[in-house]
């Protein structure tokens, strides 16, 4: 069994999911990596961990990477799950960066679209707690942190599927928290703001009170604060990295 603290990052290739798992090692944690392509293997032989390939939306995958870090670390505490966005993400009426609210497009998108976003944003939350769950219960500890976004904190009409599905991991955290937090497991969702590897116009930019976008390591120092023994009576919670773009009581 290892003797440092284990971490799964789901997406740990790239963007925040890379960010977080670079920011777990630096503070000693032994890290296990998934993403669709070979970037998280790439991301594991910088940092001394392990990688496989496979996705969010498919269980058998999810259950080789649990697989995987109980062989080789013999324990989990604590799972970062970052997920990238569905594959008609780009398209012109579903864009997630560019959806004109003027136009009725809403209700354009079909039942598929809805319930890939769901598989994509929604479920590998619950399929993760659901596998490592046990394992935590057994040693009587653990942090799973979701990663979500902005819209889940202020719901927007230019981004209806981080508004809607975002929205629900709010519920997911509360929930699992009231069953699960008397075993020393807690969850929470981290919401981002706009972040530097996106790019955004100088008018949005210049909205942000913060004056700027966000760096994907100050979200990974959220996560991995999150993470650790630090945040041990924080549970069900979500904690917005926007520099203050979301205004709300």
């Amino acid at each position: 069994m290892s003797a440092r603290p284990v971490a799964i990052v789901t997406g740990g290739g790239r963007g925040i999911g890379a960010a977080c798992a670079r920011e777990l090692a630096r503070r000693g944690y032994a890290l296990a990596l998934m993403s669709l392509t070979n970037s998280a293997a790439a991301v594991a032989a910088e940092i001394g961990g392990v990688a496989i390939s496979g996705s969010v939306t498919r269980n058998s995958d999810l259950e080789a990477l649990v697989g995987l870090t109980m062989e080789k670390y013999g324990r989990i505490d604590a799972v970062v799950s970052s997920t990238g966005h569905p594959s008609w993400a780009g398209t012109p009426h579903t864009n997630l960066y560019d959806f004109d609210p003027e136009q009725d497009h809403l209700l354009d998108i079909g039942d598929e679209d809805w319930h890939e976003m769901l598989d994509v944003l929604i479920l590998p939350a619950v399929r993760l707690a659901r596998l490592v769950t046990p394992h935590m219960r057994a040693q009587g500890s653990g942090s799973i942190v979701n990663i979500s976004g902005l819209g889940a904190g202020a719901p927007s009409t230019k981004y209806p599927f981080g508004a809607m599905m975002r929205r629900s991991l709010v519920g997911f955290a509360q929930i699992y928290t009231a069953h699960y937090a008397r075993y020393g497991i807690r969850m929470n969702n981290v919401l981002p703001g706009f972040m530097e590897n996106i790019e955004w116009s100088p008018a949005l930019q210049s909205s942000i009170p913060a004056g700027r976008p966000g760096k994907l390591e100050e979200v990974a120092c959220t996560v991995a604060f999150l993470a650790s023994a630090e945040s041990a009576y924080i549970t069900g919670q979500d904690l917005l990295v926007d520099g203050g773009a979301v205004r709300k009581l």
